[in-house]
């Protein structure tokens, strides 16, 4: 196990961590091209479960799934971090998101992670549509796949979030001091009365804006900076990525469990996605969480870990169901 990295994980939970050499595993001699992933996996249970980021953030932005789920013994939880961010390497860009989810399959190789039915795979936003990707490429090896606050793509400038989301984005690119960036990133990624409330369960009674201030400021802290070339490529995968109605639908055939599942406030991925994305995934079920914004694994931790937890059970039961 590698003890180079500093994480936010829990390491009592750590099973294993590292780079997976990516390059060396596909037989790419390009030094250019040349790039690692860094990985963790938390818990040793049957139960695999593959996270997949959205963008520009790196593995620790799952830290309510993999402290919640690691801690139960039926569950193996694999987070690593997309190339670009992160302590994954900075290939040359730009990006695709095809290009970014053969790097999740190298991973998942890499580590053994290769048995038919045997994965659980969830993604956000630019993760969200790592995982079409991954999903249409290896539908045999999954038994569910949750798509978060994504979309199919399509036409570039089709892709481009919502004004508030990308006028966000731009000014943050170029931001580096924390105290400037995190309530920009506050104010997009969360809709404005949550933030502003109480938090619940925070024994020092602050608001969610503090906690979270505070959340962010200590990921930034611990995560190495990222590149602008790291930054440009990854916007370039989600303005360029496009799943076809005709290869939803083959995905949504192929796995027995896929849930869509959206907040009604995104300024970064407009719901109206979900819906497109419902209409040629006609198997796959929708959840909307009221009265949220883009992060809504932060915004929600609670019910969307339970969310997880009953479509991991329905995926499995489905694929015992089989003939």
């Amino acid at each position: 196990m590698s003890s180079d990295f500093r994480t936010l994980f829990d390491p009592q939970t750590c099973i294993r961590k590292g780079l997976c050499p990516i390059t060396d595993i596909r037989n790419k001699g390009n030094p250019l091209e040349s790039h690692s992933l860094y990985f963790e996996q938390h818990g040793s249970g049957p139960e695999k479960i593959i996270f997949i980021m959205g963008l520009n953030s790196s593995s620790f932005a799952w830290l309510p799934q993999v402290n919640h789920l690691s801690r139960i013994p039926e569950y193996s939880v694999l987070v690593f971090d997309n190339r670009g961010v992160g302590n994954s390497g900075t290939p040359k860009g730009p990006y695709t998101t095809s290009g970014m989810a053969e790097d999740a399959i190298a991973l998942l190789d890499y580590l053994g992670f290769t048995e038919p039915r045997s994965i659980h795979v969830v993604g956000l936003s630019l993760g969200g549509m790592i995982s079409q990707e991954l999903a249409f490429r290896i539908p045999e090896r999954i038994i569910s796949l949750t798509l978060g606050v994504t979309t199919a793509g399509g036409h570039i400038w089709n892709n481009f979030p919502p004004w508030k989301g990308f006028n966000a984005l731009t000014r943050m690119m170029f931001i580096k001091d924390p105290s400037q960036k995190i309530p920009i990133l506050l104010d997009l990624l969360y809709t404005s009365p949550w933030i502003d409330e109480k938090a619940a369960d925070d024994p020092k009674g602050r608001t969610n804006r503090e906690v979270e201030f505070e959340s962010y400021a200590r990921r930034l802290e611990i995560t190495r900076p990222q590149t602008l070339v790291g930054a440009l490529s990854q916007m370039c995968a989600g303005l360029t990525h496009h799943v076809s109605a005709q290869r939803l639908r083959h995905i949504s055939k192929s796995i027995p469990k896929v849930t869509i599942a959206t907040g009604d406030h995104d300024h970064l991925v407009s719901p109206h996605n979900t819906v497109y994305l419902k209409t040629h995934m006609e198997e796959a079920e929708v959840v909307i969480f009221k009265d949220t914004g883009h992060a809504l694994h932060y915004q929600r931790p609670r019910e969307v870990n339970a969310m997880l937890e009953r479509v991991f059970k329905e995926g499995r039961e489905r694929v015992r169901a089989e003939p």
